[in-house]
């Protein structure tokens, strides 16, 4: 008789408010998004195991996604605030919060979300609103990128470093060529140095034992690598890519992945939106503008949002 395979669980969302709150305070009031997951799983113990499972099946982490909507339910609670850059910080509300205020503040934020949609006539419950993910696109250029063929995805990955200022890049492909899919040389002023990539189009979560491979590759023949991937890194794997008194291996997950996607419009279409935000103000504004003896005006408040579409590489 065959034992069914348990997966861990994954703490709900609600559960990882407070961790990302003390997260955010052991890096001193702000972070990345890789240093906040980092932290609260080293904080909160995940094994390597729990941050390995994937949500659907997609390349993401569950434990990530979660993360990801605790982060948005804080900014909408008005204890964290976040950059275009992805760094989130903590308000000072964020800073002074307790442990026992995150349910009634969180409770709290639901009314004033259910009470906002019955006034717009909108019946998405709570966790289907994503106003507050930003990589929604994401999702769907990882999933492209995971329909390529393992070929075209290091092509890709050639090409992105190419367009990043690496040179002489090449693609390796050999048989028993120990997990190094190619290599680059890379300059800074005035010294260069070659370096090792790996590109793993994975779904499940990277483990610290795939780096540990990846740099046994490179022994005795380079000290720089790049371990490129469509998923996500484990705390694990964090930690050992930058163990002491080992050669350091340079991680690029899935969502960093997109980005420089974007940043470099490599297999992507980009189209800018722009959205004006008009607000009516009109005893104030027209008081102000006709003591001046000027007409008045409104000025309109850009959104560069980009469309996502894969396009030939």
């Amino acid at each position: 008789m065959l034992n069914a395979v348990v997966s861990p669980r994954v703490p709900k969302y609600q559960e990882l408010l407070w961790p990302v709150v003390e997260a955010l305070r052991a890096l001193g009031g702000s972070g990345s998004i890789s240093e906040i997951d980092t932290q609260v799983a080293a904080q909160q113990g995940f094994s390597e195991e729990l941050q390995s499972v994937s949500h659907l099946d997609g390349p993401n982490s569950e434990v990530g996604y979660r993360s990801a909507w605790a982060r948005s339910y804080l900014k909408k609670m008005g204890l964290a605030t976040n950059t275009g850059r992805g760094v989130w910080a903590l308000t000072p509300r964020g800073r002074n919060v307790t442990a026992d205020e995150i349910e009634p503040l969180r409770r709290e934020c639901l009314k004033d979300l259910r009470e906002a949609r019955a006034a717009v006539a909108e019946e998405a419950g709570p966790d289907e609103d994503s106003s507050g993910v930003d990589a929604a696109w994401q999702d769907d250029l990882l999933k492209a990128v995971l329909d390529l063929d393992p070929t075209a995805f290091e092509r890709l990955c050639q090409r992105l470093l190419r367009e990043a200022g690496f040179s002489r890049t090449q693609v390796t492909g050999k048989t028993g060529d120990g997990g190094i899919d190619g290599l680059g040389v890379y300059r800074v002023s005035l010294v260069s140095f070659q370096v090792f990539f790996q590109a793993k189009r994975w779904r499940n979560s990277v483990g610290a034992k795939e780096v540990r491979d990846f740099r046994g590759a490179m022994a005795g023949r380079g000290e720089k690598g790049l371990l490129i991937t469509t998923s996500t890194f484990t705390a694990d794997a964090k930690a050992e890519a930058s163990r002491d008194g080992a050669p350091p291996v340079d991680l690029l997950d899935g969502t960093t992945l997109c980005d420089l996607l974007v940043e470099h419009r490599i297999g992507v279409t980009v189209q800018e939106r722009m959205v004006r935000d008009i607000a009516a103000d009109v005893g104030t504004q027209a008081v102000a503008s006709w003591s001046r003896g000027a007409p008045g005006h409104m000025e309109p408040v850009a959104d560069l949002s980009p469309v996502m579409s894969m396009g030939p590489l």
